[in-house]
């Protein structure tokens, strides 16, 4: 999982959310094309409160001496985040959920590598679990998350049955402030029913972010584009 977008109706919005949460959701810019280092809106909890924050894509570590990694991590294993070194502590105390309409993921089962569009089949909008952290060791402060990823079979084929741990609307507040949870109990959590149709590899460039990136595509014309801006065609 490389890209996913966040472009947000306020009836999309769970009643269950407090007004001010949904308004902050529903009011930012849409964004179509989120990747790695980019920013994007997470819930967190702060002073005991739910919040709307901004956190960079790829979380840094607050031990880090840079405010950068030297490999990704945007993901991470849900079986292994809770003993990571790099997300133990976030586990444990700075989880956040990452509201999104959808996300981006190739399907490499054929000749010619194809990007589809991985969205509810209920058009509700989804939660995806993540860690955070702040890296603090020089200014300005750096806010940034990964999200958790797992084995999921809801993913259509021919996509690989893999990735982000959502959430119901009604275990949001469970997630952000409850203890460090059971990751095998977290990984039985029912996933939504989900749907995916072919996108233009246009998604590829960083450069786009519209709404037309959401446009069926049918796979000759998403093979179009043979150069590969961002070096993401072999990642999910």
């Amino acid at each position: 999982m490389r890209r996913f977008v966040q472009a947000i109706a306020a009836d999309a919005v769970p009643s269950g959310l407090p007004p001010t949460l949904a308004s902050a959701l529903s009011d930012a810019p849409p964004r179509y094309n989120i990747a790695s280092n980019g920013a994007a809106l997470a819930l967190v909890m702060h002073d005991g409160e739910v919040a709307v924050d901004m956190l960079r894509w790829g979380l840094v570590p607050r031990w880090s001496k840079l405010p950068e990694t030297a490999y990704s991590t945007i993901t991470a294993r849900l079986n292994r985040a809770p003993t990571s070194r790099i997300y133990a502590r976030p586990w444990a105390s700075r989880r956040c959920v990452v509201p999104m309409n959808g996300y981006y993921k190739w399907d490499r089962s054929g000749a010619h590598p194809v990007p589809h569009f991985i969205q509810s089949r209920s058009g509700d909008l989804l939660f995806a679990a993540g860690v955070w952290d702040l890296w603090e060791r020089e200014p300005p402060p750096l806010a940034s998350f990964a999200l958790l990823t797992m084995p999921n079979t809801a993913i259509p084929r021919p996509l690989s049955p893999d990735g982000p741990l959502f959430l119901p609307a009604a275990n949001i507040l469970d997630w952000l402030s409850g203890p460090a949870p059971d990751p095998a109990r977290i990984a039985g959590t029912p996933q939504p029913a989900l749907e995916a149709y072919p996108v233009s590899k246009r998604i590829r460039s960083r450069d786009v972010d519209d709404y037309t990136l959401l446009e069926p595509a049918v796979p000759e014309a998403a093979d179009e584009m043979d150069d590969d801006p961002d070096g993401d065609v072999d990642d999910d």
